[in-house]
């Protein structure tokens, strides 16, 4: 019995000393396969993460390029649509065919709140529970409320505008799940040489999702201008239809790549890190690598070690030394800063284009008119401003990432927005009072996208997802984008409430100046990130990982093995004494 509990070990019934001196090799024997197991388990982790990190580009990292950048696509546009449909909102449910401040600022609030929420709770549990068991529940969230707003009603006891406001939380609180899991995957799956472009390979998606919204709402608004200048103008009733497709829709690229996401597997990574299967990750490796697939065996042995685990103990410990606090702050901070601006002009889009006068329909158009010439002039000046702006922009930074470093782009990019806005504060008057002058201001504005996603807005996100230990990079991703987020919400909140100081649209400017005031200590915040080009993530990590495996966790089923099979030695010891057998 005890030979088959461990095998190796042979109890014979021997003298007392005999069995001492056997429990004794015993033991010694066992440490020594412990400690040579120890030595080969550290040996496959590194030579795992080896493979990982020297890769070849691949279809696998299409595939995760793909499956990750679809969350990031639809994000952008659920987000960004509503700047659009709040003037739609306007025209069927506003006073006067306009939305009051705090309405228009309550729709467009709801869903980065709901994103700090998400951001920071789906980044603790993809820490815990792992990053395949979570990944695609918070698409499911931005699928259901999604097709929640496209079917919103009123009634005597419900206000349309609050029942939307609750599906934008709901939707925001999907975006927020999705930002650190679509960031980490790649992230982790990815070789060290083109992390930095697969990471904003995904997030330029933004730029297409921004796109999209501007191009749907075009097509939307051609489609329905038969009849929409028949329409009753004090009504309007397809412009009900207009905005509940144009919301709608943001619902189709989650449901393609739903599936998709569900079936993705573990990062090699958390299987080793914080699940502590480092066999079970080297054959996913060599599976993934060789290929291209990925198989899920319930029946394989599993084989946990003792490795550093989460805790509020070790995190606390973590974070506590300067050199791991201080870059977290300043990703927290470069993260609100971008976004102060980024989500306080993204989402005023419509209105900034109206104050300048651009694209605005002449005096002479009168009633449905000027409705469909407004509705389809805000679609073509947001579409301007993607295609001339924020597309090339993220690509741009795509192109020089893992070749100039994450950290010059950042500082380029903060530094380029500073001047602009400050340019574009301080000249407005003179912008706008002519035509010349507000191609001009436009121009200046596609700028700031370029310089956006050329810059802080792709690479806020690449920073926190290749830094710190794999068992907290997702929940201190969460954290960097959260506060981001509360940017977002400060920018909406101060946008709404100081826009019409002074007149309708009068404080602009001054908007525009506080915007590089925060663009400039941005690039100072920039200042105390590490360069993450061509590091490990493991040397990102800021431990070391040489011998990260301590120990294997069967090595305690071995003394208890240990323990039940001298037990089971004495009492036959004592059984063969009592028969008054001779032990031999």
């Amino acid at each position: 019995m005890w030979a088959t509990l461990c095998p190796g070990a042979r109890p014979r019934m021997r003298s007392s000393n005999s069995k001492a001196i056997g429990r004794n090799t015993l033991g010694e024997a066992a440490s020594r396969a412990d400690a040579e197991s120890l030595d080969t388990l550290n040996e496959k982790r590194r030579a795992t993460l080896a493979e990982i990190d020297n890769a070849r580009f691949s279809w696998w990292h299409v595939r995760i390029c793909l499956v990750a950048g679809v969350g990031f696509f639809t994000d952008a546009y659920d987000i960004f649509a509503i700047n659009i449909a709040s003037v739609m909102l306007g025209y069927v449910y506003g006073h006067g065919q306009k939305l009051g401040p705090n309405q228009d600022l309550s729709v467009k609030v709801a869903t980065p709140v709901g994103t700090v929420i998400g951001q920071l709770v789906f980044g603790w549990l993809a820490d815990v529970y792992g990053r395949k068991r979570i990944y695609g529940y918070e698409l499911m969230l931005m699928i259901v409320a999604s097709f929640g707003q496209a079917l919103a009603g009123q009634a005597h006891g419900v206000n349309i505008l609050g029942v939307l406001v609750v599906w934008r939380f709901v939707m925001g609180v999907g975006i927020g799940g999705d930002y650190p899991l679509s960031s980490v995957i790649p992230a982790e799956f990815s070789s060290t040489r083109i992390r930095g472009r697969l990471m904003i390979a995904v997030g330029a998606n933004q730029g297409w999702g921004q796109l999209a919204a501007a191009l749907v709402s075009f097509i939307i608004t051609t489609a329905y201008k038969g009849t929409l200048l028949v329409d009753d103008p004090r009504i309007l009733p397809h412009v009900d239809y207009m905005w509940r497709l144009l919301i709608g829709l943001g619902c189709v690229p989650g449901a393609v790549a739903l599936y998709f996401r569900l079936t993705i597997p573990e990062t090699p990574r958390f299987t080793m890190d914080v699940e502590r299967n480092v066999r079970q990750a080297a054959r996913d490796v060599d599976r993934i690598l060789a290929e291209g697939t990925y198989r899920n065996d319930p029946d394989a042995v599993v084989e946990r070690v003792r490795a550093p685990k989460a805790s509020r103990t070790d995190f606390a410990r973590y974070f506590s030394r300067k050199e791991n606090l201080v870059p977290l702050v300043g990703m927290c901070y470069s993260w609100f800063a971008i976004d102060v601006a980024f989500y306080g002009l993204g989402l005023n889009t419509s209105i900034i284009l109206q104050a300048i006068g651009f694209g605005s329909p002449s005096v002479d158009v009168k009633g449905t008119a000027a409705v469909y010439e407004t509705l389809k002039n805000i679609s073509v000046g947001n579409m301007i401003l993607a295609v001339a702006g924020l597309i090339p922009g993220a690509w741009t930074a795509f192109l020089v990432v893992d070749s100039w470093g994450r950290k010059p782009i950042q500082l380029l990019g903060f530094i380029m927005l500073t001047i602009l806005y400050l340019i574009m504060g301080f000249a407005y008057g003179k912008l706008t009072d002519t035509s010349q002058g507000r191609k001009i201001f436009v121009f200046l504005y596609c700028l700031t996208n370029f310089f956006s996603n050329f810059g802080p807005n792709s690479t806020v996100s690449v920073f926190p997802g290749e830094s710190f230990p794999t068992r907290y990079r997702s929940t201190a991703f969460g954290m960097a984008a959260a506060s981001g987020k509360v940017g977002a919400v400060v920018s909406q909140v101060g946008f709404g409430k100081l826009v019409n100081i002074g007149g309708e649209n009068a404080f602009v400017p001054h908007l525009l100046e506080i915007f590089a005031f925060f663009m400039l200590t941005g690039a100072l915040a920039t200042l105390v990130l590490r360069e993450g080009k061509n590091l490990t993530l493991e040397v990102l990590s800021n431990e070391n990982q040489n011998d990260f495996t301590e120990g294997m966790v069967c090595s305690s089923i071995k003394a208890m093995c240990y323990s039940v099979g001298c037990l089971i030695e004495f009492m036959l010891g004592r059984a063969y004494s009592a028969a008054g057998v001779t032990q031999g």
